[in-house]
């Protein structure tokens, strides 16, 4: 058996600073904490060659007292904590002494340093983990850390360094994510000698925002703000028609520490929940504030990790201030029209910050997002519309019947107010064409939520915080319903606008949020003869063993054979053809979110009840149908299908003018 022995002090502070440091950004990682923690209001970071030949980080902090400096490249040296009793509220970003250690056991580091009580600073060299050179030294005040050739001493770990690009964009990643969570501190990034990066640290985070991820993306967010339960939560979320094909532009910070939160993703997905494209993930930038005695900062070597005391009202608050964001916005994309670029608009969150032209693209689409945030706490005035008299039906073109057109005109229309009919009932349903079953009525409802994800008895939703006072919106402009585009997009002309409204995802959503609300409870319907289907074995064996789950929306199946399934009851609402499409959702569902979330998998079923209820694109509708279609939307009762895709998008008079050359 070997023997067991003390491994020498410079094999342990190698294995130690493998915990630590392991790239160029886990430097600058640690070297920007201890910036911020010094009390700094700027910082400059410069890289060379991905950071591997050279790491420089000089801020204006508070410095370090001359015969302090040699300590401070100790292990477990530290001015953070004293006592164990300080471990139990943490309220700095670093405090286990191993940082500066473990970047100078695998690199040659220079210390220049001095303290605001001080006529000179210091200078230090190290050169893996021993102190090789001191003076003094003329320098300002603050501290200027430079790293050169990481990992010079430790060739096992140096061949498993990444490309120069690929070092050096993980490095600015990580001054991005300092940036957003420090907004009071000027960041600077300089890369092989060119600037990349500055913020100007003026305490906003819409400043920050902008600086980091440009004015494109900034424009499609929305602010976020709640408060409650002792948490303050705060930040930006994307617009549901905004959200990207990754998770890669969220960023959670926990009292200015950037994490990974699983918690807090699966929190502000859940706000997004039937807004969002499938696939499609929303963008944000949440600041959680919280008494550093309810998370856990100490349960991973570089603090990327935390753990809450309560994690049931963290979910709730980052939840609740993210729902009240989105149900705050009333904007619609706007149509991007080739050549055509739309005008710019400031926003309070544009204020004195340059503007870059763009577009985003949605499946293949382009949209821009409407350039106008809602004040936080306000609440968007009822839509009184006043329209101008009906316009005359336009005459069929010669040679060609008003059935075939390709775009429908209405009749002349009634005057269309946003305001409930007398007795809160709507008009009376449109008769069916032949061959086609007449569609559910549209009823106007507002946006149904499901149950809050906190437990009965747990902690009340987060309030949207109220300091900020709103300033009254602006009455919306009058808007009428001008007629049909393919059968499938209602025409609504308001003001300087026109807007082509989808009437099946309008109307499916509203059918949607409908059985929601009424909590709907399906009929089941026996079947003559078993639908039998042969689906993949981990969707099998996930429907075989939620039987009782399956009941309760109304299927009955069991196994038949080996590799198949017999199901002998279903849902009134869905043909025998449809049976197999809509098990295989609810399997994926359920696969995805799991047994112990059913509401999850009961939405999947209520899409293909709104959807095969609701209106369809192709159908001819009658001037009621279309008439409520539009008020639906017009009121912001909808706004995106059950599947996330916009119902309604925004065509200027402008753009138009400008494609016949009018302006």
């Amino acid at each position: 058996m070997p023997n067991i022995q003390v491994l020498d002090p410079h094999v342990a502070d190698l294995i130690a600073a493998g915990e630590v440091v392991e790239r160029p950004a886990s430097v600058v990682k640690e070297l920007l904490e201890n910036a911020i923690d010094a009390g700094a209001s700027a910082v400059t970071v410069e890289i060379a060659h991905g950071g591997m030949s050279l790491i420089r980080v000089t801020d204006d902090g508070c410095g370090i007292p001359a015969d302090q400096a040699p300590t401070a490249f100790l292990r477990h040296a530290t001015s953070k904590i004293s006592t164990e009793r300080d471990l139990e509220a943490i309220g700095t970003l670093g405090f286990r002494g191993e940082a500066l250690a473990a970047i100078s056991a695998v690199s040659r580091v220079e210390l220049l340093t001095r303290t605001g009580g001080e006529a000179l600073g210091t200078a230090l060299a190290v050169e893996a983990g021993e102190v090789v050179g001191r003076e003094e030294a003329g320098c300002p005040k603050g501290t200027a850390m430079t790293v050169r050739e990481l990992f010079y001493n430790t060739p096992a770990r140096l061949k498993f360094m990444k490309k120069d690009t690929a070092e050096g964009a993980a490095v600015f990643a990580v001054v991005q994510r300092t940036a957003l969570s420090h907004p009071e501190l000027s960041v600077k990034f300089i890369r092989d000698g060119k600037q990349e990066l500055l913020t100007p640290g003026d305490g906003q985070l819409k400043s920050a925002v902008y600086a980091v991820m440009g004015r494109d993306i900034a424009l499609g967010l929305l602010p976020v703000k709640g408060s409650g339960e002792g948490m303050d939560v705060e930040g930006f979320a994307s617009l549901p028609a905004c959200c990207r094909g990754s998770r890669g532009y969220q960023h959670f910070f926990v009292n200015g520490r950037y994490v990974k939160s699983r918690l807090m993703t699966a929190a502000v997905e859940e706000a997004y929940k039937n807004q969002r494209m499938v696939g499609k993930f929303p963008g944000c930038v949440i600041h959680l504030a919280v008494s550093p005695a309810q998370v856990d900062v100490n349960v991973h070597p570089t603090k990327t990790e935390v753990k809450f005391q309560r994690e049931q009202a963290v979910f709730a608050a980052v939840y609740h201030a993210v729902l009240s964001a989105l149900d705050r916005d009333h904007t619609r994309p706007q149509a991007a029209i080739p050549g055509v670029k739309p005008s710019d608009t400031v926003t309070p969150n544009q204020a004195s910050l340059p503007l870059n032209d763009g577009a985003k693209t949605l499946a293949g689409t382009q949209f821009m997002p409407a350039a106008r945030f809602k004040p936080l706490g306000g609440a968007e005035p009822a839509v009184r519309p006043q329209p101008p008299a009906p316009a005359k039906p336009a005459p069929a073109p010669q040679g060609r019947g008003k059935a075939d057109s390709p775009f429908q005109w209405v009749e002349p229309l009634p005057e269309v107010r946003a305001e409930p009919r007398a007795g809160g009932k709507g008009p009376p349903p449109a008769k069916a064409e032949p061959g086609r079953p007449a569609p559910a009525p549209i009823r106007e409802e507002q946006p149904a939520r499901g149950p809050a994800p906190a437990e009965k008895g747990g902690p009340a939703p987060i309030q949207p915080a109220s300091e900020e006072k709103a300033s009254p919106a602006p009455e919306e402009e009058p808007w009428v319903v001008r007629g049909e585009l393919f059968r499938t997009y209602v025409v609504v002309e308001q003001g300087d606008k026109a807007l082509l409204i989808d009437k099946h995802a309008a109307h499916e959503r509203a059918n949607f949020d409908r059985l929601k609300a009424e909590d709907y409870q399906p009929m089941v319907q026996e079947l003559l003869t078993p639908v039998t289907l042969a689906p993949p074995p981990e969707e099998l064996e996930i429907l075989l063993g939620q039987g009782e789950l399956l009941a309760r929306f109304g299927f009955e199946v069991e196994q038949y054979g080996g590799n198949a399934l017999a199901v002998r009851s279903a849902p009134d609402y869905l043909d025998a053809g449809d049976i197999e499409e809509a098990l295989g959702g609810l399997a994926r569902r359920l696969r995805l979110a799991g047994a112990a979330d059913p509401s999850s998998a009961r939405d999947e079923l209520l899409h293909t009840m709104a959807c095969k209820a609701a209106i369809k694109g192709g159908w001819r509708s009658g001037r009621e149908e279309l008439e409520e279609v539009a008020r639906l939307v017009m009121s912001g009762a909808v706004k995106y299908c059950p599947h996330g895709r916009p119902v309604a998008i925004e065509l200027t008079k402008k753009q138009l003018e400008k494609q016949f050359r009018r302006a």
